[in-house]
């Protein structure tokens, strides 16, 4: 009998520890938290003034600060795409700002992260601004979210809004699921969106702690009309823009310390970043980009570059900066290469990246380049895939001409500024885009200008009235008409 119990043992001490060694990790829970409007210089240590952010500060401490990142397009829905599918939002026929009369939206066929993430039996959850489709079949449970909670599209497209013409707008509705849940958001409502998406987020996190997940969490601040609970009304010197960034702030604080209680720390990957730089007509109530020039709208550096923050315990370096450009397209093929998920059939525009965020000796970004659309499909800029060079192609942009924004609500107006011929910008040396250098770097001008030139026959470009080859479809309500 010994004898058996002895040969049991052995066997068993073996097997077992070869079964354990050979087990699959646990793929990492992902959050991301993305808002809206917030300025490249709206975090602390982004170099944010009249206000303090020690959550977002603390995340940059124990992950990675990039000062480097991209928005795709700087604008709501084109964003958001980008971001969620790993397209250009030009590929996939999302363009500038979804209106609640939209009869188009993300299209079916299109991968979401979550859809993604489906694959690996993620939960999946959403709060906040959707901005891709407001009737049903264009909502996030139709595409991979298991559960939402939010609004269809901006806080701003709002009855309520100060510069909304009587009749513009509907009545802005609170959607669960793919139900209204609240036909009219009321001013009071507004004040607590923060407060509701992120309770959402730390319930998401604590029901779902037992599996992965991913968890979407999109606020609809600071984007005009601002909005804060009381909480934390008249609490920052800034007004209250920072009065709104600090509870973007506590926010992000929750979601951590959920993380912490849950012991999910070091399972978690957690991404901060914004869709787009500050809408700078609104003076102050817009965020500010920093040393950057331009903002929202505008495909110079403050349109699109923002801030961002990254945190995973052990496999990102902690308390670093990191210059090194990428863009929201990037990010589903990285995390698709992390937790081992198929990408879609059909062409996505974004790479794995994650060399470069982890830090990896001699690591350079996959892109020959990056291309910069706005409105309906202009191509305006041209960026190399290393950040240094940067072509603005000839365009139209909105400015302030160096007038200041307005005041308390009341937009500013800008006035048509052009670019008529290529300018090259030195962004290591000249991050604002001061001085342009085309005389001087030919050869680079040349080389950005073919590769805008391949865009064109692959994407399009409305201002020199190219069709492009690999565009598709959004998805598009059926109507009786």
């Amino acid at each position: 009998m010994k004898a058996l119990v002895f040969r049991l043992w052995l066997l068993f001490s073996l097997i077992l520890p070869g079964a354990v060694k050979g087990a699959a990790p646990r793929p990492p829970n992902i959050i991301i938290i993305y808002t809206d409007d917030q300025g490249y210089a709206d975090v602390g240590v982004f170099g944010a003034r009249g206000f303090r952010t020690p959550n977002l500060d603390r995340l940059a401490r124990q992950g990675v600060k990039f000062t480097n990142f991209h928005a795709a397009q700087p604008v709501c829905s084109a964003s958001r795409a980008a971001l969620l599918t790993g397209c250009y939002p030009s590929r996939i026929g999302i363009h500038g700002a979804l209106g609640p009369n939209a009869k188009h939206g993300l299209n079916a066929s299109e991968m979401t992260l979550a859809e993604l993430l489906k694959q690996k039996d993620y939960a999946t959850g959403m709060a906040g601004k959707w901005h891709l489709g407001r009737p049903q079949p264009f909502l996030p449970v139709h595409h991979g979210f298991d559960e939402y909670f939010g609004l269809p599209y901006s806080n701003d497209m709002w009855p309520y809004h100060p510069e909304a013409r009587p009749g513009a707008y509907p009545p802005l509705p609170l959607i669960e699921g793919d139900q209204v849940i609240r036909r009219e958001v009321t001013p009071a409502d507004q004040t607590q969106l923060t407060t509701w998406y992120t309770e959402r987020a730390v319930r998401f996190i604590e029901r779902h702690r037992a599996r992965p997940f991913f968890f979407y969490l999109a606020h609809s601040m600071p984007h005009v009309p601002l909005f804060v609970s009381d909480k934390f009304k008249g609490k920052s010197k800034q007004g209250l823009y920072g009065d709104v960034i600090m509870e973007i702030d506590w926010s992000v604080g929750e979601v951590m310390k959920t993380l912490k209680r849950c012991g999910l720390e070091k399972d978690t990957l957690v991404i901060f970043a914004s869709d787009n730089g500050p809408w700078l007509s609104y003076g102050n109530h817009a965020g500010s980009p920093g040393p950057l020039r331009e903002g929202k709208g505008t495909n110079w550096e403050g349109g699109t570059r923002v801030p961002c923050i990254m945190r995973w315990p052990g496999k990102l370096p902690r308390g670093k900066t990191s210059d090194a450009m990428f863009m929201n397209i990037d990010l589903l093929p990285t995390i698709a290469g992390r937790v081992g998920g198929q990408l879609p059939a059909h062409k996505i525009d974004g790479l794995d990246v994650w060399s470069l965020l982890a830090g990896k000796k001699g690591a350079t970004n996959p892109h020959a380049a990056y291309f910069y659309y706005y409105h309906q499909g202009q191509l305006e800029a041209v960026v190399s895939g290393d950040g240094r060079w940067k072509l603005q192609l000839p365009h139209a942009f909105r400015t302030l001409a160096g007038r200041p924004g307005g005041r308390d609500g009341i937009p500013a107006k800008y006035t048509q500024a052009r670019v008529t011929t290529p300018e090259l910008y030195d962004l290591q040396s000249d991050i604002g885009e001061t001085t342009n250098v085309a005389t001087r770097h030919p050869e680079i001008v040349e080389r950005l200008l073919a590769l805008a030139e391949a865009a064109r026959d692959d994407l399009g470009d409305t201002l020199t009235k190219r069709v492009g080859r690999g565009l598709r479809e959004p998805g598009r309500v059926v109507t009786d008409d």
